[in-house]
């Protein structure tokens, strides 16, 4: 797929009545209650354009999490902004909303249920996978000819989209044991739904006007949890900061060439054991800073 510009994502100004977005737009915190908190990115994502978000804080008490998705309806033509994303958004119609869960997100093909349609959240051709469980492989003794490319690849590859791994994965707060915790986030070991957990949503297109669509938790696809979307009207990103879930803030990819302070952050990180070793080097507090945090 030909690389496309870079676009700076915001939130949709068009958002739920407990949703209070800051200055930057980038950043969506419920302020009260567990629901009416549907946000949308402020432009339609391109093919293969993936809408990262990470977990900024959670709030105790509350059953359920994040639900991500899209939508073909444009937020400006919706009356009232739907309380729940599921069901009451589904229910409009043209949207495909997926519901973040502690254990069961990655889709694995169900050869007989190819051919379904995918819509109100529902999963098309395949069901949830839980952690710890063994994907289905081809019967070969349980190998796979996939080469695991997790840790070497520069890139995360969903048919021909490919995205940059720079910024997929999450990372914990710098502390003592922020090195243990990093580790985790890499290898999907932590629940999606912890802080610091990023999360994605892309479609990539399939055939004649006609897409799937992808979730990305910490830099791992979870397959395409909706198929056969329409790809000929625009698609608004929906995120839904529900329940347990209190803040989301946007992290920006990178599709083209890299900044300069993202190509100085990978030289000196190429260097060190781990992040948090950058405060002995003798470098501008800013440089640190955006090396540690970023």
């Amino acid at each position: 797929m030909e690389p496309f510009p870079d676009q700076f994502m915001e939130f949709h100004p068009i958002h739920g009545t407990n949703v209070r977005l800051d200055h930057s737009q980038t950043k969506a915190t419920r302020v009260e209650s567990f629901a009416n908190g549907v946000c949308f990115s402020k432009h339609p994502l391109k093919p293969g354009e993936i809408f990262l978000i990470e977990i900024e804080d959670k709030e105790l008490g509350w059953c359920g999490h994040l639900r991500v998705g899209l939508t073909a309806r444009d937020p400006r033509s919706l009356e009232v902004v739907p309380e729940y994303s599921i069901p009451d958004l589904t229910d409009l119609g043209d949207s495909w909303i997926f519901a973040i869960t502690r254990n069961h997100n990655k889709i694995v093909e169900d050869p007989e249920a190819v051919g379904q349609e995918a819509g109100d959240g529902a999963l098309a051709g395949g069901h949830r996978l839980g952690r710890g469980e063994a994907e289905d492989e081809a019967e070969d003794g349980g190998r796979s000819n996939k080469p695991k490319t997790f840790f070497t690849d520069s890139h995360l590859h969903i048919e021909s989209v490919r995205i940059p791994r720079d910024k997929l994965v999450g990372r914990s707060r710098p502390g003592r044991f922020s090195h243990i915790l990093d580790d985790l986030y890499k290898t999907n070991a932590l629940p999606p739904t912890a802080r610091r957990s990023r999360i994605g949503v892309l479609y990539v297109p399939k055939g004649r006007d006609r897409a799937d669509m992808h979730i990305i938790i910490n830099g791992e696809d979870m397959g395409a949890s909706a198929k056969g979307i329409p790809s000929t009207q625009p698609l608004h990103a929906v995120v839904d900061v529900f329940a347990a879930t209190k803040c989301v803030r946007i992290v920006q990819v990178e599709y083209g060439f890299s900044s300069l302070q993202t190509l100085c952050r990978k030289a000196i990180q190429k260097h060190i054991v781990h992040r948090m070793a950058i405060d002995w080097l003798e470098l501008p507090e800013a440089l640190k800073h955006y090396c540690k945090y970023e």
